[in-house]
Order: structure tokens, then C-alpha cells, then sequence
């Protein structure tokens, strides 16, 4: 189950078909979209160029021959152990991160920042007073809060933004998930929506207890058990 706040309230609960109906969320899926194009622009205009003014290539990855005979040997012998079968995961719960940096709405921009470094995180959910999530606060979406490459008429302007409120910069709503939600819907949610992670709230109480994000999937594909996306 998916679950919306707002500064007011609960906006929505319900299934992901319906989530994407929403007007607020379409409207967070579209400004996403366009800081992804953004910062893809930014990519290709700093790519190195060879000497004749071509992209420098790169060094081809060795072929999969060349990998130790030894080494694959080993991996068939393990995979062929009689170990006892694995519990698939499957379920937001097995995955999420229980113990998660969260950001009161009262917070000035340059408070939120400093627990963000502090914490060396990239984003945090940000709480109304009963601790429900109401926006997400991403660091990699405010390059304006560095005044390092402006000239010395901006830091007056980059200061007063500081103290602006995190309500100020946050994405949001920022659709919230249950622990019972399928990891498959997850990874939909996080791609159509180009978010790095979301909220896991109580059912009753909205109360955010935790946080699953595109991180806690990719170790999830390299980890034992198996990750399952098609249950």
C-alpha cells in the first residue's frame, strides 16, 4: 500500500494504480524529470574529448575468458552445494532501513544540510509535528546552497537562502510505503518518479519507521537471499 501526506493530512492511501493518478504526484514525477535531463546535460558537456576532438576511449573489459579457470571452478562447486533453500525476499520489511536521519519541517536549509553531511547521507525524509512524512529532502538536488564559484555580491543571497525553511527545497508529496508493499512496486514508484528513496510508514498511524531506497535494492541484488521482483 502506498500512503500520501500533505502539510494538512493524509492526502492518500490506496494501491499504485491509483497513486499514479494523482495530480501532486504527476507533478513531482515531471519536476524530477526534468532535473534527471538536467544533470544528464551536465554530463555530456563535461565528457573528455581525445586529441581529435573525439571522446577518449576507453580501455575494452576483458573478456570473460580471461577470468580465472580456478576461480569459476570454485563458484560451480558452491552452487552445486546441498545448502537448505533461501527465503526470497520480497516484501518492503526485508529490506528497509529501520534506523533512518529524519529532518523536522521547523528546520532552516542550512541546519538540514549540516545533519545531512554529518550523517554522510544524500537525502532524508522531513516530518510534520505527529512525524508523518511530508517531503524528502535531497542534497543532490541544491547546488545553490554552495556559494563556492559566485563572485562576492551573491553570498548575501546564498546566506538569506540558508535560512530559508526546508519545506523551501524539499520534493514533495513524497508517496510513502507500508511495510507489506511489494519491493517490485517499489522499484516502479522510484523509477517512474526518478527519486533515490522512500518513506516506510506505519499502516494506522502514518508514523515514518524507516526508509528503503534505490541502495538497499542494489545490495539486495548482490546479497544472500535472493532479491525477488516478480512475486
Amino acid at each position: 500500500m502506498f500512503t500520501l501526506f500533505g502539510l494538512n493530512g493524509r492526502l492518500y492511501s490506496g494501491a499504485l494504480d491509483g497513486l499514479r493518478e494523482l495530480e501532486p504526484v504527476r507533478a513531482v514525477a515531471r519536476l524530477r524529470g526534468t532535473v534527471a535531463v538536467a544533470g544528464a546535460q551536465l554530463d555530456a558537456a563535461v565528457v573528455r574529448v581525445g586529441s581529435q576532438g573525439q571522446p577518449a576511449k576507453q580501455n575494452p573489459a576483458p573478456p570473460a575468458e580471461a577470468l580465472p579457470r580456478a576461480a569459476a571452478a570454485a563458484y560451480a562447486q558452491a552452487a552445486r552445494a546441498n545448502q537448505p533453500e533461501r527465503q526470497r525476499l520480497t516484501r518492503v520489511r526485508e529490506l528497509m532501513t529501520a534506523r533512518v536521519l529524519s529532518l523536522p519541517l521547523g528546520l532552516t536549509l542550512s541546519e538540514a544540510w549540516q545533519r545531512l553531511l554529518e550523517a554522510r547521507l544524500a537525502q532524508a525524509p522531513v516530518l510534520d509535528e505527529q512525524e508523518r512524512p511530508v517531503g524528502l529532502l535531497i542534497r543532490a538536488d541544491l547546488p545553490q546552497l554552495s556559494p563556492a564559484h559566485a563572485d562576492l555580491s551573491a553570498w548575501g543571497n546564498w546566506r538569506e537562502r540558508l535560512q530559508q525553511p526546508v519545506s523551501s527545497a524539499m520534493t514533495a508529496p513524497i508517496p510513502c510505503v507500508s511495510p507489506e508493499t511489494p519491493i517490485r512496486e517499489v522499484s516502479q514508484v522510484l523509477h517512474e518518479m526518478r527519486l533515490p528513496g522512500l518513506p516506510v510508514v506505519d499502516d494506522d498511524s502514518g508514523r515514518a519507521i524507516g526508509f528503503i531506497s534505490r541502495s538497499d535494492l542494489l545490495r539486495a541484488i548482490g546479497h544472500e537471499p535472493p532479491l525477488d521482483l516478480w512475486s
